[in-house]
């Protein structure tokens, strides 16, 4: 062998690694694509690879050969400005997304504006929305100095401490009593970094949903895309439309005349049913207000045959290209059915290591309010900042007002109501995981620093692990939410 063809054993193992940037999101997922195609390096592939050639590509392997893993490949950041909470909600329901929030807990609200559905010729229900929202920013208002003067009160500067750290932390924690007030209606900025193929199941999901703004957001985020042949056949789904609406009436039909039954904040299921059985649950849980457990119990009393066609609804339109609803994500070993205040919720929606089902928002679970010792103290936080009564009568009223908003029964006339909701109302969801995400929820989220809505939670989860599987509960590392805290460790 000539020392011209001669390759050392020390240079064919020399790693290289680089950095790749500038480089538009299809064209880089064309390159990467060609790693298990030629053997080309990414430097030659980038360097013959125009915008061109990649469209052609993508066309050919992506939409005609089904190589979906291809879009996981094209990675495309947006900032998405000026959105409700609900529709932020909505749009980061995906398992696969990263992204961060304009956060409640860090940031006054109050000047963000909210959003304002179209209520046509409907001038008294538009009145009336506009006069709710109009009043709980009052109450946001009233609220957050209110409670940053009781706890300057109760709490001193330590020495040692510089004086607006101490005010940015009793300020944060009195955003954690006022983030109550706020509407779903009020708006929130957020960046997202996804890949096309989560973009393009997330812009199908949103342009199927019943609300007007999410619809649009939908259309806005596939305009933006800088994936756009990866994107451009994302449409409204027939599959997840037409199940909605079969689930509906399915639940209505089994739950009609069983009221919905009282359950702990928490409540572990345990896994007696078969695998059928969860199935046909989960489906109907998701298109109801119902606990899983109760429902749990009456799919379990009914023939086969009818848990199998209860399955088969959230099959039966499924298209070629299109994935399972979520609620098949079955057999996780522990079940938590949770009912807490969207705002705690929001923070706990965070988790995507687990399969998660939410209930669709409703005023009929009421709502939450800080109680004693939700921040360290027998009496009641909004009690002794003196606005109890003006706190809870913002709230009432805002539930009384979606429902009469509601009352006029159209789609859009509902949907809109739901934005009068404040963050105080409770909502009900399924958390699937095994034992390693429980363990890591309630480490994190029953830590001190946290907001006591989900510090609640996570402790009572873990309880109801502790109840069920002592042995394991052993190992998880709890922070008591019964003990005091202290309020300036964030």
């Amino acid at each position: 062998m000539s020392s011209e063809t001669f390759i050392s054993p020390a240079a064919r193992n020399q790693t290289e690694v680089f950095a790749v940037h500038g480089v538009d999101p299809e064209v880089l997922a064309y390159a990467m694509a060609k790693y298990s195609r030629s053997a080309l390096s990414m430097r030659e592939s980038l360097t013959e690879i125009s915008s061109q050639r990649a469209e052609q590509f993508l066309n050919t392997f992506y939409f005609q050969y089904g190589h979906r893993s291809i879009a996981d490949l094209a990675h495309i950041a947006f900032a998405i400005e000026r959105l409700s909470l609900l529709a932020a909600i909505v749009l980061v329901d995906e398992q696969r997304w990263d992204g961060q929030e304009r956060s409640t807990r860090y940031q006054n609200f109050l000047k963000s504006g909210w959003y304002f559905p179209d209520f046509g010729t409907d001038a008294d229900a538009a009145q009336l929305y506009s006069e709710t929202i109009t009043s709980l920013f009052a109450a946001y208002q009233q609220t957050t100095p209110a409670v940053l003067e009781a706890l300057r009160r109760r709490v001193c500067c330590p020495d040692g401490m510089k004086p607006e750290a101490y005010d940015r932390t009793l300020k944060a924690r009195a955003f954690d009593v006022a983030r109550y007030l706020l509407p779903l209606a009020t708006n929130t900025s957020l960046g997202q970094i996804v890949n096309a193929r989560t973009l393009e199941a997330q812009v199908s999901r949103l342009l199927s949903h019943t609300a007007a703004e999410v619809r649009d957001l939908g259309l806005k985020l596939r305009e933006a895309s800088t994936a756009p042949t990866l994107v451009k056949y994302a449409q409204p789904s027939s599959y997840e439309i037409q199940t909605r609406a079969e689930l509906a009436q399915a639940a209505e039909e089994l739950l009609t005349g069983h009221p919905i039954a009282a359950m702990p904040v928490v409540d572990l299921v345990e896994p007696t049913e078969t695998l059928e059985v969860e199935l046909a649950s989960t489906l109907l849980y998701s298109a109801s207000h119902h606990p899983y457990r109760q429902i749990r119990d009456l799919v379990a009393q009914l023939p086969e045959a009818r848990v199998t066609e209860i399955i088969e609804l959230g099959l039966r339109n499924r298209g070629k290209h299109d994935e399972a609803l979520r609620a098949f994500h079955a057999g996780a070993a522990l079940r938590f059915d949770i009912l807490m205040d969207i705002g705690g919720f929001r923070d706990m929606h965070r988790h995507r290591r687990c399969t998660q089902i939410i209930q669709p928002f409703t005023a009929l679970h009421g709502y939450e309010t800080p109680t004693s010792g939700d921040l360290g103290a027998e009496v009641n936080i909004l009690e002794e900042s003196g606005v109890l009564s003006s706190f809870q009568t913002a709230l009432d009223q805002a539930h009384a007002a979606s429902a009469q908003i509601a009352a006029s029964e159209t789609l859009e006339a509902a949907t809109s109501a739901l934005y009068l909701l404040p963050l105080a109302t409770r909502i009900r969801s399924l958390f699937k995981m095994d034992f390693a995400e429980a363990q890591y929820i309630i480490e994190l989220r029953s830590g001190p620093a946290g907001h006591f809505s989900y510090r609640r939670v996570a402790w009572q989860m873990f309880l109801a692990l502790e109840r069920q599987h002592p042995a394991l509960a052993a190992h998880v590392r709890v922070t008591d939410f019964t003990k005091p805290i202290d309020l300036l460790k964030r």
